[in-house]
Formats: structure tokens, C-alpha cells, sequence
């Protein structure tokens, strides 16, 4: 059950295997329904989460009622609102699933129990928080710097699987766009 977690940490830090029995032996195994919430705006996170299967959404509600995405979370992903549980204040995101899924969390204080006793996932959860803040980075300047078309583009490329996965207004609401301007620009790049 925990080869694909074992295989994400293994990018960036060996385990022996007693490191590796203590870490799995860490997180809960949760299982979410289609439409089914982790996290709710308000909540305070407690936890880190790893996809072991399926597919989440973060997302934010603007005054009003838009939803924005601001990631999909798929197999071998983290997801968390780390505002909230790097703070302990309140979320201002919704996590729930697109897709059945099977994850697992780690709480707040079991990581913290990991650090102690495994110094090194320190370094893996920077590594892990330096990727994210690049990511994040990337994403707002290119939704600054981008038409629809090319933050489309972009978004197929770096996440070419995808695209079949989700609805069309899911990824309209990530890419900022309304789903009737990302049909037109799918059929405009299919007639080219």
C-alpha cells in the first residue's frame, strides 16, 4: 500500500529500513467518496496529505460564490493548506475529491514526532515546500503573464494525463477562463 509514498520520498532522501517502518507506520488511511471534503474553509489543518490514489481539488470561494482552483492533487502528490496548518488558523480552502480516493494523512503532530525521531524528512518536507513555492510561483506569473490559450497550452503539457480526468469546467476554473472560452480554444487548436 505505501510503495508509491516510499518511491516519492526515495527522490529525495534514503530510508533504512527501520526509518521506513517508523514513516509508514505514521498516517492514516482515509478514504473519500466523489465530492467528499477533507478540508473546509474555516477548518484549522492538522495535516499532510499524500494521494495514493484518486484525485482532490483546492480551491477558493471569492465573495461571490466563484470558485477558483488553485491545484489538483493526483497519485504521488501532496496537498494540504499550508497556510492553515503551518499557522494553526483557519483555512480559507476547500479540499475535497474529484474522484474516489485513498490517502494518506499524516497530523501535525505525528510529523513533528518524524522530525524528532527521523531528522532527515526535515529536509524532505523542505524540499517538498521549496517545490511547492516554485510551482506557486510559476502559476501566478504565468496567470499574470498569459493569455487563456497559452495558460491552457501550459497546462496540458505539464499535466498531459489530466485532461481526461477532469471536467471542463474544472479546468476552466483552474486556468481562470469560463468553460465556453476553453471550447473555443479547444476547438481552435483541434482545427489546426
Amino acid at each position: 500500500m505505501f510503495d508509491l509514498l516510499l518511491q516519492n520520498v526515495a527522490q529525495h532522501i534514503p530510508l533504512d529500513a527501520e526509518e521506513a517502518h517508523f514513516f509508514t507506520s505514521l498516517p492514516k488511511i482515509k478514504h473519500l467518496k466523489k465530492k467528499e471534503f477533507l478540508l473546509r474553509a474555516g477548518e484549522v489543518c492538522r495535516f499532510e496529505t499524500f494521494v495514493l490514489e484518486g484525485c482532490l481539488r483546492n480551491y477558493y470561494l471569492d465573495r461571490k460564490g466563484d470558485e477558483h482552483i488553485l491545484q489538483f492533487s493526483v497519485e504521488s502528490w501532496w496537498t494540504s493548506d499550508l497556510y492553515s496548518l503551518l499557522t494553526q488558523t483557519p483555512a480559507t480552502q476547500f479540499i475535497d475529491a474529484l474522484e474516489d480516493s485513498t490517502l494518506a494523512v499524516f497530523e501535525k503532530d505525528d510529523l513533528e514526532r518524524l522530525y524528532q525521531r527521523v531528522p532527515k524528512f526535515e529536509r524532505f518536507f523542505r524540499i517538498m515546500l521549496q517545490n511547492a513555492f516554485v510551482a506557486h510561483q510559476q502559476r501566478i506569473l504565468q496567470n499574470i503573464g498569459s493569455t487563456g490559450e497559452e495558460r491552457y497550452l501550459a497546462f496540458r503539457e505539464k499535466h498531459p494525463t489530466l485532461e481526461q480526468r477532469l471536467p471542463q469546467h474544472q479546468i476552466a476554473a483552474y486556468l481562470g477562463i469560463t468553460p465556453e472560452f476553453l471550447s473555443k480554444i479547444r476547438g481552435k487548436l483541434a482545427k489546426a
